[in-house]
């Protein structure tokens, strides 16, 4: 078992590479950036346990885990014989779809029980082939890669309005075998802008290749390693969208991506020296002048080799590429976060929930521009349309424990509504609980107990116990219930809640006695 166990996103992985790309395990090892024997390692757990591809729905991470490591391999440790590394070195260079593990099956059939294993046939021949002191030419294969980097130089845009100037990076895709070119203008080499700009490409191209070759860019490669580099997970949401792999080129290793810096260098003589003296207004603009300048480009005849980057592209590329998915790849963001005790998580200011269960649990996110998906080792647990309204929340009723689905149904409006069918004194003690509490929903429990009071008493006796309870300012269930316990609601009210009718006597004036003699005083000292 390899020493350092892998997460079960990176094993499914594995498996689709290998079962629906196709790939060989050098390049499933580059493309997850982990090492060949843990690839074959994983690969021969999955046959051993009878796994096919697609996994089954109900196959989770943690089942996946538990078929996977339910027993140990066994490798054998006697003495095997050598393979003829030439006729192995020979076949690979040769044959077209041959593999270093279709090789060592071969090799494994005739020696079934002293033959190496995978991880040691791949290691000895990788020391025999590093005796070849031998730079040759790279051969690329019909429609299996496409090269992505931007220029180094910019281009100038003026905006009409205000006379600012800003800079247009410049993307460049190239193909392996046929080196077809595409190339165009966008505001950054950010990640919203790297995945638009490689779904252009793909469209431009009529398919897509079998690898994805980038620079170690960071909107693609979250960490730059000559060994193991870190893919971003939306570019390999992507990837796994169009049905193809990525694998980055190595830090400081030009020749890994030698198609795409030639590329780059033809785009920059051929089209950005051509533009250098015009002056853009727009992106748009700016792209439709590289795009006639780019078909040209494609249809420029060799020096060296018959016909141009087109003829090749249609004869040996197109042929080959895989066809465009039918649905449109939607751009998705990634979060890593953790349900908070509420049962919910925070994604841009808005607040989502999760089932109850994983509150303070650690998730994926996946964001568009009208889903946010959430995920649970591997698992999609919650699913909401996306909402832009900050501080707000999203709440499904059945994410929520019972006890507070029951207490939602309860508001404010709701209880006084019920509070008024008992009588006027009883809403307003209703109100008046509410009103005292710091939030209204912490009087709920003894306003419901008010109210359950009329199973035991008569209403009218319950709202003449509400309005002693206002007239003595005991704002509680408590006093209420002891009122009705002891017969209190029929005593007299206290004096400041009874209303006084005005005495009309003649030695009392009144108050518009007062308001018309302010009236005569006013008129006096205006006319003095």
């Amino acid at each position: 078992m390899p020493a350092k166990r892998l997460s079960m996103r990176k094993i499914k992985e594995i498996l689709r590479l290998k079962n629906e790309v196709g790939l060989s395990v050098r390049q499933i090892a580059k493309s997850c950036s982990v090492g060949k024997s843990a690839v074959h390692e994983y690969l021969s757990r999955a046959s051993a346990a009878g796994l096919s591809w697609p996994l089954e729905d109900s196959m989770d991470e943690t089942s996946l885990q538990r078929v996977l490591f339910s027993s140990n391999l066994q490798v054998p440790s006697s003495k095997r014989p050598l393979p003829v590394w030439a006729d192995i070195h020979t076949e690979l260079r040769s044959k077209k779809n041959v593999t270093l593990t279709l090789l060592w099956e071969e090799y494994k059939a005739c020696h079934p029980k002293d033959g190496y294993q995978y991880s040691q046939f791949c290691e000895r021949y990788g020391k025999w082939k590093g005796i070849l002191d031998v730079c040759m030419r790279q051969e690329h294969r019909a429609g299996e890669k496409m090269f992505i980097d931007y220029c180094g130089q910019t281009v100038s845009v003026v905006n009409p309005e205000t006379g600012e100037i800003r800079e247009a990076e410049i993307f460049v895709a190239v193909l392996g075998a046929s080196n077809y070119t595409f190339s165009e203008a966008t505001w950054s080499q950010s990640l919203p802008d790297w995945i638009a700009s490689h779904q252009r490409a793909f469209v431009y191209f009529n398919g897509v290749t079998e690898l994805l070759i980038p620079d170690n860019l960071k909107s693609g490669v979250n960490k730059a390693c000559r060994y193991e580099p870190d893919l971003n997970p939306t570019y390999q949401d992507m990837a796994s969208h169009y049905g193809t792999a990525v694998i980055p080129a190595r830090v400081r290793k030009p020749r890994d991506k030698a198609k795409v810096e030639a590329g780059v260098l033809l785009v920059e003589r051929w089209i950005l020296a051509v533009l250098r003296n015009r002056t853009f207004f727009s992106l748009s603009e700016l792209n439709g002048a590289i795009e006639e300048l780019l078909g040209r480009l494609n249809a420029k005849q060799f020096k060296k080799l018959p016909g141009s980057r087109r003829s090749q592209y249609e004869v040996l590329d197109r042929p080959a590429l895989k066809p465009l998915p039918f649905l449109h790849y939607e751009y998705a963001e990634w979060k890593n976060t953790k349900a908070g005790i509420d049962y919910h998580i925070e994604v841009y200011r808005h607040y989502y929930s999760v089932p109850y269960q994983l509150a303070q649990r650690k998730l994926n996110v996946r964001i568009t521009a009208s889903i946010i998906e959430v995920f649970h080792k591997g698992k999609r647990v919650a699913s909401h349309c996306r909402s832009y309204m900050r501080g707000k929340h999203t709440t499904v009723p059945e994410h929520m424990p019972r006890s507070h689905r029951e207490y939602l149904k309860w508001t404010p409006e709701r209880l006084l509504g019920w509070a008024s069918k008992t009588g006027p004194s009883t809403e307003k003690l209703a109100g008046v609980i509410m009103r005292s509490r710091p939030h209204p929903q912490q009087g709920f429990r003894s306003i419901l107990g008010i109210l359950r009071l009329t199973k035991t008493y008569d209403e009218k006796r319950v709202d003449a116990a509400c309005l002693r309870a206002l007239d003595i300012g005991s704002h509680s269930y408590k006093s209420v219930a002891s009122i009705l316990k002891n017969n209190l609601e029929s005593n007299p009210l206290q004096s400041k809640l009874i209303e006084h009718k005005p005495i009309d006597h003649p030695n009392i004036r009144g108050s518009r006695y007062y308001s018309t003699l302010k009236g005569e005083t006013d008129a006096y000292t205006s006319n003095s």
